[in-house]
């Protein structure tokens, strides 16, 4: 039997398990919603971005893009996509952090009128820059720590466009969060480092969707599972899943392994670190590195070795030892066998912020952070009802007005349905 490869296209398998994307990506293509705008993106460059990509061009587009994470590029996808026409990088798969922000400020300067963004950084660049920002019209965010980034923008009057909080829309949340970084992220950190989950401690350090996600599947893989928190009704939400809640100081000498999913910054401190038993293992499943507070466990270290791929061991003072996986980047997206999320969770995802670029330039918004409109979540959850070939009822006429009436009874009497 003959095998058949599919060529040089590093998307070409990933494009099969995006059927969202691929479906609005052909329905585009004919209607060209973006037609003639310069569109700059950031994401993660590995092969689900490239699929969306390329969607983003179809739509009309002249795409700029650059990495929201210097350790997280493919270079075969920046290569693929490079080579076509009205995709042009801003990224190389060998930069630094220092190279990076200079290839942003690059793609800026040529003047994006929309920005489709992770963790706000594009947009945040440009504020605190001198390239121009007359010309945007709007930006799409993905990220929970983008949507707070661009809500505090909003709050001290920074923000002069419409931003669309794709990140808060139900069917990024309860997907993309819960399912992709919590499978995608235990599964990339055991893979590398060869652990078990089961019998282990695992302490998980905020308790959202992304939290909430790595909390359960842990636990359902047989780990005691540990929830630390600073919103109560968070908490609260933890203790009644059945997590043990308690501070970080409680936590951190019993802990195996140590996942942040903040968006914030040092949840790990020095008091942490001394406290947790030899060889803790600590990464990051929130946003940046510095959620773990690395460069404090740095200056308290006394010595560093990797001791494998993606692990790097620090000695402390006292003769302990502290495992970083990644360098304290994101978990599911760094190291030796990162793949981020499963193509078919992205394909939810990357379908909506297709859907907010459109929306961006058709609709007229003052400048401010709104919720995707909900129409259009939903047209995300259909679509992909409809490519897994899931049927489900619709409102009958009396359940739509019976959902809208206050005096049901008089309605249920008149109605013959």
């Amino acid at each position: 039997m003959a095998t058949r490869r599919h060529g040089d296209d590093p998307l070409a398998r990933t494009r099969e398990r995006m059927p969202v994307v691929e479906s609005l990506r052909a329905e585009f293509a004919e209607t060209e919603p973006l037609s003639g705008l310069m569109v700059g993106v950031a994401s993660h460059l590995e092969p689900k971005t490239g699929v969306y990509l390329e969607a983003v061009r179809d739509a009309g587009a002249r795409v700029l893009f650059t990495a929201s994470n210097h350790e997280s590029t493919h270079a075969d996808v920046v290569d693929h996509l490079a080579a076509q026409s009205g995709l042009e990088p801003f990224v190389e798969a060998e930069m630094d952090q220092t190279e990076l922000d200079a290839a942003r400020r690059d793609l800026l300067a040529r003047e994006p009128e929309l920005l489709l963004t992770d963790g706000a950084q594009l947009l945040a660049l440009a504020y605190a820059s001198d390239v121009p920002t007359d010309q945007l019209r709007g930006v799409a965010e993905q990220t929970t720590s983008g949507v707070h980034r661009i809500e505090a923008m909003a709050d001290d009057g920074t923000l002069t466009v419409p931003a669309l909080a794709v990140n808060h829309t139900p069917v990024k949340h309860r997907f993309d969060n819960v399912h992709g970084t919590g499978e995608s992220a235990l599964a990339n950190l055991m893979v590398t480092t060869n652990r078990v989950t089961a019998g282990s401690t695992i302490v998980v350090a905020g308790y959202g969707y992304v939290g909430r996600g790595i909390a359960r599947k842990a636990r359902a893989l047989g780990a005691e599972t540990l929830v630390t928190e600073v919103e109560p009704r968070a908490a609260l939400r933890a203790h009644m899943d059945g997590h043990d809640v308690v501070p970080m100081a409680e936590a951190a000498p019993r802990g195996d392994v140590f996942i942040t999913a903040t968006g914030s910054c040092r949840v790990l401190t020095p008091d942490h670190y001394r406290a947790m038993a030899d060889r803790a293992l600590v990464c990051n499943a929130g946003h940046r590195a510095v959620e773990l507070g690395v460069d404090k466990l740095r200056e308290l270290a006394v010595a560093t070795e990797a001791v494998g791929e993606g692990i790097t061991r620090f000695e402390l003072p006292d003769g302990d030892h502290v495992d970083l996986f990644a360098d304290g980047e994101l978990a599911n997206l760094a190291g030796p066998y990162a793949q981020g999320h499963p193509a078919a969770v992205m394909d939810t995802t990357f379908g909506a912020l297709l859907l907010a670029a459109r929306s961006l330039v058709e609709t007229d918004r003052t400048p401010g952070v709104y919720e995707l409109p909900d129409e259009l979540d939903r047209e995300v959850a259909e679509r992909k009802l409809a490519a897994h070939g899931v049927d489900i009822d619709e409102r009958t006429s009396l359940q739509s007005a019976y959902e809208n009436a206050w005096r049901r009874e008089r309605l249920l009497a008149n109605h013959e349905e």
